[in-house]
């Protein structure tokens, strides 16, 4: 299911409910708590835990098609994490019957129509190839996905197996593969499915995070806090990359949080002078970040086209602001600034993740097109920087 739908539809649904309870002040406090625990427990995809909490909206507002699938795709994911073949029929009965009802109720909605045709054994045909331009490799996917679904999962992985062989490079088919036998809870399959995921394209963090639950399960939490980091540095402007480090965190009561350095804004004005979003104090804390101004500055006016003559257009590039904040280590180190953002600065080029900070705490648009070159060059550096910094210890 796509990340930006299941985003937008949360959304839409936390307006249904506004204006729901806007309009019914004496709302049973019930469902108030009910809708707050859903939107929350989905949001986080905690699609299981927040069945109990979508059965009181629907009893309560039936007619509210978002809320149907919403329901619907809570049942059909937890049919994937039984182990009772029966249990899971019954889960993906009732979520097909609350797909259809969305349907009736007027949701018009592809994502809707293909669970609809799936989970009825009758898939429809794809407008374009949705896993493989190999035409039995793109119907071995299909059918596999249809089997997956029915949590026909032994059927699945075959299907799965000779998309695979017709087209190594489907990734899909080795994550429905993984969580197939995660399903089945033999992790060590899943584990090797999971790994051919990542050496098809190690630069997404799918495979990486998928591979962290079985891991998880078996309470292996050292080896699954290695795969999350890896999915949170392989694609940390995903927001779902963060999300297994964020429940390993919970189950270990780890803390997690970037080092606090309040770098200032900076803006441009019409002549190029790099101008500060809040006035700096003239005290000694403050000072050294004059000389990040001044580099900010250079680089706006002259340094970032001789450095990046391809491009056409300035940005703040990941090299600008890294050479700033070096800037203003050197001036707090030759002021003896008491500010101690400046001894955690120095400590972290010192050790080499002065640019993994920035990349991964700091980030804008300019500074995230850094991103993936610096990933392919430096994956050890930004895994050292969530390691020692981020995981606090």
């Amino acid at each position: 299911m796509k990340t930006h739908f299941l985003i937008r539809l949360i959304a839409c649904v936390a307006i249904v409910f506004t204006a729901f309870f806007s309009a019914n002040a004496q709302t049973d406090k019930e469902l108030g708590e009910a809708t707050v625990q859903a939107l929350r427990l989905f949001e986080q995809e905690r699609f299981a835990e927040a069945i109990p909490h979508f059965e009181i909206i629907v009893k309560a507002l039936p007619d509210q098609p978002q809320v149907r699938f919403m329901y619907g795709f809570c049942l059909i994911t937890k049919s994937k994490q039984v182990s009772d073949t029966n249990e899971a029929k019954v889960l993906s009965t009732k979520a097909l019957e609350q797909f259809m009802k969305a349907k009736e109720l007027g949701f018009k909605s592809p994502e809707n129509d293909a669970l609809i045709a799936i989970l009825s054994g009758k898939p429809t045909p794809a407008a374009e190839p949705s896993y493989s331009l190999n035409k039995d490799a793109e119907k071995f996917m299909v059918e596999g996905e249809t089997l997956f679904a029915q949590s026909k999962y032994d059927e699945a992985i075959k299907n799965f197996e000779k998309a695979l062989a017709l087209d190594p490079k489907i990734y899909q088919a080795a994550l429905s593969g993984g969580d197939s036998y995660t399903a089945k809870s033999d992790w060590e399959n899943a584990e090797k499915w999971y790994q051919r995921g990542i050496a098809i394209d190690p630069n997404r963090e799918t495979a990486y995070r998928y591979s962290g639950t079985p891991l998880m399960k078996q309470k292996k939490y050292d080896a699954a806090r290695e795969r999350y980091i890896e999915a949170f540095i392989t694609e940390p402007y995903n927001r779902m990359s963060s999300r297994g480090i964020g429940l390993w965190a919970q189950a270990t009561e780890a803390k997690l949080g970037h080092p606090a350095v309040d770098i200032p804004e900076v803006s441009f004005d019409a002549k190029g002078k790099a101008v500060p979003k809040v006035a700096l104090t003239d005290d000694a804390s403050a000072r050294p970040w004059l000389a990040y101004l001044a580099a900010r500055e250079i680089w706006k006016n002259e340094k970032f086209l001789k450095s990046f003559p391809k491009e056409t257009a300035y940005r703040h590039s990941l090299q600008e602001e890294v050479e700033a904040l070096r800037a203003a280590i050197a001036a707090a180190k030759e002021q003896k600034s008491p500010n101690k953002q400046f001894e955690l600065l120095t400590k972290m080029d010192s050790e080499g993740v002065l640019e993994a900070f920035v990349l991964l705490a700091k980030p804008d648009d300019g500074i995230a097109e850094d991103h993936p070159e610096f990933l392919k060059n430096n994956r050890p550096k930004l895994r050292q920087y969530v390691q020692n910094y981020v995981i606090q210890k």
